[in-house]
């Protein structure tokens, strides 16, 4: 069953990879290599994907090429694990549209963005108006998606507190990484509203002050990891839990703020997924970088040490 069809309310518990959008050397998407790469992560213990997010270079594609790509990872993911569908645009027409496309082509439900080009026109009035304009004719639920680090707008604490009250609304992933904000959101929404964390680099964090998970690019490569720091955490064990989160902070950061989505697909690539190339106007790593990237994974113990190649040369 569809879990956004069902009367059961949608749960958001768990961990959920932002998954990387594959090319192929022209260009084009890979969609053979997105079917391997799925093959592989639903051998995982994640609850579900988000497809066509930021990590999914999703302001590079056509809007054909967003939801076809939605049309053929619902036919490799399993239907027991959901299918968040990135459907911001900046116009609320816009997204009203691709949120209704994105539902028809199998997504389970939706992830939308704040609108960033007016930025400085972005009130809460606004995008509270804005949110709730999708969320009345959207017929799957709602994740309200807060990255200021990309967008410069930040969702405020008001403007959840009161969208959280639409019956479609079911959760937010805040990429601030302001652990009192998100308790906060915890505390003055009901019960049924689910803060994800946006970043695995605050997912303990935000585990302690009430969120119920991750949205996180560390996901696409360390998810049994995440997972086990979730379950560690849950069991009351938390030193276990602790130790995870300090292991993974610098390879997150490495996929995140400090290499971004090239980095995360170089690290997939060398963990023997398929990160494949990015679409311009982003570069690759350069050959150091994918050098640093190598170091970090090593690091974290998410690949093992090269080995090294004795000197033969005689002196």
């Amino acid at each position: 069953m569809n879990p956004a069809t069902s009367d059961k309310p949608l749960s958001l518990d768990g961990v959920y990879p932002p998954i990387p959008t594959p090319f192929k050397p022209n260009g084009e998407i890979d969609f053979d290599h997105l079917r391997a790469n799925l093959d592989r992560w639903n051998e995982q213990p994640l609850s579900g994907y988000v497809v066509g997010g930021s990590n999914g270079e999703f302001v590079l594609l056509t809007l054909q090429e967003r939801v076809e790509v939605i049309r053929k990872a619902r036919a490799t993911i399993p239907p027991d694990r959901l299918l968040i569908a990135g459907s911001g645009m900046e116009s609320t027409r816009a997204t009203v549209d691709l949120t209704l496309q994105m539902a028809e082509a199998g997504a389970d439900a939706v992830i939308v963005v704040t609108p960033s080009y007016y930025k400085r026109l972005m009130s809460t009035a606004a995008l509270e108006n804005h949110y709730r304009q999708v969320a009345d004719v959207s017929p799957v639920p709602i994740i309200l998606y807060s990255v200021p680090a990309n967008t410069g707008v930040d969702l405020q604490l008001e403007t959840v507190v009161r969208l959280a009250d639409h019956p479609k609304v079911v959760g937010i992933k805040d990429s601030g990484g302001n652990l009192a904000k998100i308790g906060a959101m915890v505390h003055e929404t009901p019960d049924c509203f689910q803060v994800l964390a946006g970043s695995a680099g605050f997912l303990l964090g935000a585990l302690v002050v009430g969120a119920v998970g991750a949205i996180a690019a560390l996901a696409n490569i360390a998810g049994p990891e995440l997972v086990e720091m979730l379950t560690q955490f849950r069991a009351g064990n938390l030193a276990h839990a602790q130790a995870i989160q300090q292991r993974l902070i610098e390879a997150n950061t490495a996929v995140t703020t400090r290499f971004g989505v090239p980095g995360l697909k170089a690290a997939m690539d060398m963990m023997g997924y398929y990160g494949g190339p990015v679409r311009s106007p982003l570069l690759p790593l350069s050959d150091e970088e994918r050098g640093m990237m190598r170091r970090v994974l090593e690091k974290a113990g998410l690949i093992s040490s090269l080995p090294q190649v004795p000197n033969l040369r005689e002196d």
